[in-house]
């Protein structure tokens, strides 16, 4: 058994724009700060924060705007990207800290990364898990999401966008949603080739339509699956779904960085069966130009979206390599 992993895990919450922001802390030494993605919370970074501490670091995973027990702003330009960046500053000064690793998964990495490109002086080094980083710019977002499902389907990006209209879909079986959507995107219970893509939804149906297994993956417990649907249906989905529902505006606010790449030391790991990869394989290619600063990229092969979940310990493992190196 560790040393009390150096210490105990310790929730808090602390004043942020949003309000109010959760956090859980465990360890101490330099800050490494975790940001999770759709639709998770804090809980996603549980297999984390033990290994963090006992490598000797800080780690402080936070429930995002609109998720867990931190505060859920009414207004949907209240999710904007310029926000979230602010809440993450905000994190690291009630901490007392001058600066932080901060890594990311999902929508997480976006935020990771657009918090190491605006605040490069508290931001010093990036982590990105599953969704690689392209410097803001190209065209409006939701031009390009509503010309890739065709005539016939509708991708689930666009699908989002309105509100009301997934948390129909959603809220009436938070449960039951969350563990199809978990299941779709795992490597041990994606879809087989051929069978319909779950990024999809058909013109007039549910994006669970497309949810083909239920059985949950091998990551997730039932009583995992429990933490995670308390917290949404005790919240609703609406502060998750708004963060969909700001990439036009995330796309304006971001265009002075159009083009930019991010120089503070950076890692990127991805599961190489993840959709978010390979779509975005143009984006890891282009990582010389775009992450100059980049050690090292992995895709993990057998893995798909949930990384951290899915091989924790083999992301443990490159973390904790990868925060050695900085501090040497």
């Amino acid at each position: 058994m560790q040393p009390e992993t150096k210490t105990r895990q310790r929730h808090r919450t602390v004043e942020a724009p949003a309000g109010r922001l959760h956090l859980v802390e465990q360890g101490t030494g330099p800050l490494v700060l975790l940001v999770h993605g759709f639709p998770e919370t804090s809980y996603s970074w549980r297999r984390q924060l033990p290994a963090l501490a006992a490598a000797g670091y800080r780690a402080v995973a936070i429930d995002v705007r609109g998720y867990g027990r931190s505060s859920k702003p009414a207004a949907i330009e209240a999710y904007r990207m310029l926000d979230l960046v602010e809440d993450n500053v905000a994190v690291v000064r009630a901490l007392a800290e001058e600066n932080a690793v901060v890594i990311g998964h999902d929508w997480g990495s976006n935020i990771a990364a657009a918090s190491a490109l605006l605040h490069p002086e508290i931001f010093h080094a990036v982590g990105l898990l599953s969704v690689p980083y392209a410097p803001p710019g190209g065209p409006r977002p939701t031009d390009v999401f509503g010309r890739i499902g065709g005539p016939e389907q509708e991708f689930y990006v666009s699908y989002f966008q309105e509100p009301g209209r997934a948390e129909a879909e959603i809220e009436p079986d938070v449960r039951g949603w969350l563990a199809g959507f978990y299941a779709a995107l795992s490597a041990d219970t994606m879809p087989a080739p051929g069978e319909p893509d779950p990024h999809f939804v058909a013109r007039g149906g549910r994006l669970r339509d497309r949810f083909a297994s239920a059985t949950l993956p091998a990551w997730l417990t039932e009583d995992d699956l429990d933490v995670y649907a308390g917290e949404f249906e005790r919240t609703g989905v609406t502060g998750a779904l708004n963060r969909y529902r700001n990439m036009d505006r995330d796309w304006e606010d971001l265009a002075p960085y159009r083009g930019a790449p991010i120089k503070q030391p950076s890692l990127f790991l991805g599961g190489a069966l993840d959709a978010s990869t390979t779509w975005m394989s143009d984006a890891i290619d282009a990582y010389p130009t775009t992450l100059p600063g980049l050690s090292a990229s992995h895709l993990l092969d057998g893995c798909g979206h949930w990384i951290q979940q899915e091989r924790p310990d083999t992301v443990n493992h490159l973390l904790t390599d990868w925060l050695a190196a900085l501090q040497g």
